[in-house]
């Protein structure tokens, strides 16, 4: 990690008119400085002035953590002991760089209590959403941010492969669920999800892995990721065990259509939008419309869930450097459902996909 972000995000501040960017635990405090830290109840805070030096606010039990992270390279730590008040550590840091009083960048999912506490710490303040500053810099991703997509890509690529192995008849969710989180940490630093979804489970597209047993002729929706090096991974595919179940067969043809379909519409130019009728439009000719409940995919990088949100209504043109998943799916209450995932990047002519396994029905 090199100060080069904390840069860019300094020069999106002036085109803000932002005076300090503040940023609490979150993924946009590890892409700024790459310390993965706790979401406590003590306060830990990176304060960005627009002009003068910036400072990492950690509670002192967690200093240690913070440096080993490297972030205190980027920005000195301040630490805090257990009676000291962080918020006026926060507010002097502010002070010192003239900006107590100006406009100040909220990070997004800072709690509540903190929030409110800064806010009654800084009252002269302007608050404005840390979205502000740091939606452009994650929006496109650099050709580093690229390749390290493709790496966790072929990472997850990997731990579907051995998928097949793992499903047989009387064996439960919850014990491939446990499989899977052990592939996924042969070569990722961490999970960040595993779910399972067999038979009618299928049909919940959040489904939590549980202790229903595998059944000849069960469809099984297997969406699985972690994060390796930083960056996230995101695939899904679909198995079925024993043999297929009447209808799936065709339902998953059309799921297949529609997935390519999207996946061709990705250029620089059209509309999040776009991409996501390529894909409902091919599913509610079929006949599915109704049963594609979910948008067709969102954002990924140093978080699973980022955006651009490939939805209707989201009128954004695509650019060069976006990554996002493709994902239609088809859900029919009470007996099964299906869905196919890629990653996929946008260039400067076209897509890339950074998933490459094969998206038909795999027959365990």
């Amino acid at each position: 990690m090199t100060t080069q972000r904390l840069e860019r995000a300094r020069t999106a501040m002036r085109e803000a008119g932002v005076d300090a960017l503040l940023i609490g635990p979150s993924a946009d405090l590890r892409y700024l400085v790459g310390y993965h830290a706790l979401p406590l109840e003590r306060l830990t805070l990176l304060v960005v002035p627009a002009a003068g030096e910036p400072a990492l606010v950690v509670p002192t039990l967690e200093a240690a953590r913070a440096q080993e992270s490297g972030a205190d390279r980027i920005a000195p730590l301040r630490a805090w002991d257990e009676t000291d008040d962080p918020m006026a550590l926060v507010r002097d840091l502010l002070h010192e760089a003239g900006a107590q009083d100006g406009r100040l960048a909220l990070q997004d999912r800072l709690w509540t209590s903190f929030t409110l506490q800064l806010q009654a710490a800084l009252p002269a303040a302007d608050w404005v959403a840390g979205s502000r500053v740091m939606r452009e810099l994650r929006l496109r991703k650099s050709p580093e941010e690229i390749q390290a997509l493709r790496e966790v890509g072929a990472a997850i690529d990997a731990v579907h492969a051995a998928v097949p192995t793992l499903l047989r008849p009387g064996r439960t969710e919850a014990e491939v669920g446990r499989d899977l989180a052990e592939l996924i940490l042969e070569d990722h630093d961490e999970v960040n999800f595993v779910i399972v979804a067999s038979g009618p489970n299928g049909a919940s597209p959040h489904h939590e892995t549980g202790e229903r047993a595998l059944a000849p002729g069960d469809a099984v929706v297997v969406d699985i990721g972690g994060t390796r090096n930083g960056y996230c991974s995101d695939m899904t595919r679909d198995y079925v065990v024993g043999h297929v179940p009447d209808g799936y067969a065709e339902l998953h043809t059309v799921l297949e259509e529609a997935q390519e379909a999207a996946v061709q519409a990705v250029r620089p130019g059209v509309s999040a939008a776009s991409i996501d009728e390529a894909a409902r439009a091919v599913i509610r000719d079929a006949g599915y419309g109704e049963r594609f409940i979910h948008r067709t995919g969102h954002g990924i990088g140093v978080e699973e869930h980022e955006e651009p949100w490939i939805v209707g209504g989201n009128e954004e043109p695509l650019t060069a450097g976006m990554a996002f998943s493709v994902e239609p799916g088809i859900y029919v209450p009470d007996r099964y459902g299906a869905r196919i995932e890629d990653i996929v990047v946008v260039t400067d002519d076209g897509v890339e996909r950074v998933n490459h396994r094969p998206r038909e029905i795999v027959v365990c």
